[in-house]
């Protein structure tokens, strides 16, 4: 058996795997790659491998790094099925036609500048559209935790609690390897996908999965520690408190998926204790709207605590300053309006949609915050935020970043390095755990969470670069 590694190889974007046996070829996730404009494009049109020879896919979670390239699979001529999580087929259906409706809205601004001549940038069209969703939904096929199923020939999946956000998933691969005149032999890969962090809000606590031969891990935070989920409310306090009294807006970029349900989790959390300024809270997401509805469908996925706060009928998500918003106009208001305010919009990334529209209103003025709450992957414009650039392009114009800049990594839903070695130290006191392959991080992070590894008995750890395989 070889696995193939394809994207998010010594970076974190554009998940995708391949595994290769002498009977089937299986893929894990399938994500879009974000970066440079053009580098993306080319990234997500060129899969890495031919679309028609998968018999599978395996879909660790809804995160469009790891689910956004789909349907160019379809598009490209993948014909077999897509399994994944109950919770995660259900945000991908709301989750993938976002993608397409900002590609499609964002390729329709952009192209207008250019033909006003107020972008230096080239043309752009959308990677697929509605109905590219459409066929990847028809082939999906949910499968609840803990249920094994035959995906291929002589391949088997069981998916485990991965705490990472609504519905993701520790895949545990089973396959079944026959040579020519030989018996067969069983080998288990587990894929983590994205990984989550221990006690933290809504979700339960990642499962640890017994018999491994083999671990293909993410790696985004291999290099450093996170705060205590409770020290940064009290940062995000802070930060609320001085913006409010500068007169200014909050503007966080957040995925849309588990980032904001989490950022509103803690908000109402500071309310209760008193901490909350008097300010409106804008989601102003279409698509976290549609995932917070999703939220409420899936409490098969909640930890014991939120469980309790729905019996009781308070929702951790809607307090009395919290705004939905779904109309363009009403968005366009909120920067319109000089009253301070919080505004949670995605992409996480700030690489689309309309929280884009607000960095460009709000980030050179003094009195307004950008709070990042979030990975940040080399070459997007929230990367150039966190490293407080002088100057910033936002839809091909550049301007000044004047606005403060807020980091708090320790909302983080992925795993730091003390959970990560954690995690592998466990899986191999439960099985046989020879080769561990580092994916989903830069270099710098997985060096060092590869030397933290040998450090705790854990060798053989490896860092492939796109295009390498591995043999098990």
């Amino acid at each position: 058996m070889l696995i193939e590694f394809v994207g998010a190889a010594r970076t974190v974007t554009g998940s995708r795997h391949l595994i290769r046996t002498r009977r089937a070829n299986v893929l894990l996730d399938c994500g879009m790659f974000q970066g440079r404009r053009k580098e993306s494009i080319r990234q997500n049109e060129d899969l890495g491998f031919d679309a028609r020879a998968v018999d599978a896919v395996i879909l660790s979670h809804a995160h469009i790094d790891h689910s956004g390239a789909l349907p160019l699979l379809v598009r490209q001529g993948f014909e077999g099925p897509i399994y994944a999580t109950p919770a995660t087929r259900d945000l991908c259906s709301v989750m993938l036609e976002d993608s397409a409706m900002i590609q499609a809205n964002d390729a329709r601004f952009i192209n207008k500048m250019i033909e006003r001549d107020k972008a230096d940038m080239d043309p752009v069209e959308p990677l697929y559209g509605p109905e590219d969703v459409v066929r990847v939904l028809e082939r999906m096929v949910a499968v609840p935790y803990r249920r094994t199923v035959d995906v291929a020939d002589g391949v088997r999946v069981t998916f485990f609690d991965a705490g990472h956000v609504l519905g993701s998933a520790v895949s545990a691969i089973d396959v079944e390897e026959t040579a020519v005149g030989a018996r067969g032999k069983h080998k288990r890969v587990v894929f983590t996908g994205d990984l989550g962090r221990k006690h933290m809000p809504i979700l339960r606590d990642p499962e640890v999965v017994d018999g491994a031969h083999a671990l293909i891990t993410e790696s985004t935070y291999g290099d450093r520690l996170h705060k205590p989920i409770a020290a940064m409310e009290d940062d995000l306090a802070a930060v609320l408190e001085r913006t409010y009294a500068r007169g200014g807006k909050v503007v966080i970029p957040s995925f849309a998926l588990e980032r904001a349900q989490e950022l509103l989790y803690a908000i109402n959390a500071l309310k209760h204790r008193g901490r909350m300024p008097k300010m409106p809270v804008y989601v102003d997401s279409p698509l976290t709207v549609k995932i917070t509805d999703i939220f409420r469908l899936h409490p098969e996925c909640y930890d014991a605590e939120t469980r309790a706060l729905i019996r009781e009928n308070r929702s951790p998500f809607d307090f009395e300053e919290v705004r939905w918003v779904t109309d363009k106009e009403d968005s366009i208001a909120i920067d319109a309006s000089p009253e301070p305010c919080v505004i949670i919009s995605a992409s996480g990334m700030c690489e689309a949609g309309r929280v884009v529209h607000h960095l460009k209103a709000t980030i050179e003025d003094a009195k307004n915050t950008v709070c990042i709450v979030g990975f940040q992957a080399a070459h997007t414009l929230g990367r150039r935020i966190v490293e407080r650039r002088p100057r910033v392009r936002i839809f091909g114009v550049e301007r000044e970043l004047r606005a403060e800049v807020a980091l708090m990594n320790g909302f983080s839903a992925h795993a730091d390095q003390r959970d990560l070695v954690e995690y592998a130290g466990e899986l191999g006191a439960r099985g046989p755990l020879g080769r561990i392959a580092l994916v989903h991080g830069e270099e710098g992070a997985q060096r060092a969470l590869i030397a933290k590894l040998k450090e705790n008995g854990l060798d053989g750890a490896v860092a492939p670069e796109a295009g390498t395989t591995l043999e098990v």
